[in-house]
């Protein structure tokens, strides 16, 4: 239970300051904006690096049902274990989107979440750079397996753990750098799950993807390093 709890704040301080920096920091923040990328790439990645550092001991700081899965192939973690994890993880991104909210809308011009959303992922027309759905399903599934790739490769010798939770962060940074125009990049269905339980309509209705996929990708990544085909 403690670490499933661990899981649950580990997301929620993702979720809080990655989706919160799309959301809460100022007008200029959008995803046709290049400083605003690198900017909204970064809070995701060190908020990666904080949680590693602070409950890695404890849970392992997955942070993603997506890493969980990867972890479940490649053995290293238990089907009930999980269902755990990832429980945690949804409840903590929730809460956490429901928090940026709540301090949106406390705003002296307000928050009109349906014209601005809330970080929601998604695809397609009026969103991003406009990629069809294709493009969205295979950015996520080979971002997610190249992230586990990188977080069962660290995480397995001792000697390179002390450097894992930053290597695993910049490698989060990489990821959102290119995906933020293609789908807001998920490659965690946690993520994606808090804000579209808020924004609804076709946040929702795009949500599927935004699970499948990463969990594929994890899927991918922990098979691949099993195999020993990445490790290091």
């Amino acid at each position: 239970m403690k670490s499933y709890v661990a899981e649950a704040i580990g997301t929620f301080v993702l979720v809080f300051f990655g989706v919160g920096s799309a959301v809460l920091a100022g007008a200029g923040v959008g995803i046709a904006d290049p400083i605003a990328i690198t900017g909204i790439s970064f809070a995701f990645g060190i908020s990666v690096v904080a949680m590693a550092y602070s409950i890695g001991r404890i849970s392992g700081a997955h942070l993603n049902p997506a890493v969980s899965m990867g972890a479940l192939v490649a053995g290293r973690m238990t089907g009930a274990q999980f269902v755990g994890y990832s429980v945690g993880q949804t409840i903590g991104a929730v809460i956490a989107a429901g928090m940026i909210y709540l301090i949106a809308v406390n705003s002296a011009g307000g928050y009109d979440i349906a014209s601005n959303g809330l970080g929601q992922n998604g695809w397609s027309a009026g969103y991003g750079g406009e990629f069809f759905m294709i493009s969205a399903f295979i950015f996520e599934v080979i971002a997610t397996a190249i992230f586990l790739v990188v977080i069962l490769g660290v995480t397995e010798d001792d000697q390179a753990a002390p450097l894992g939770g930053l290597v695993i962060g910049l490698t989060l940074v990489m990821i959102h750098l290119v995906g933020i125009t293609v789908t807001g990049t998920s490659v965690n269905p946690a993520r994606s799950v808090g804000p579209a339980v808020f924004v609804g309509g076709t946040a929702l209705s795009q949500l599927w993807l935004f699970i499948l996929a990463p969990l594929v990708g994890g899927a991918l990544g922990g098979l691949l390093h099993k195999a020993k085909i990445t490790s290091l």
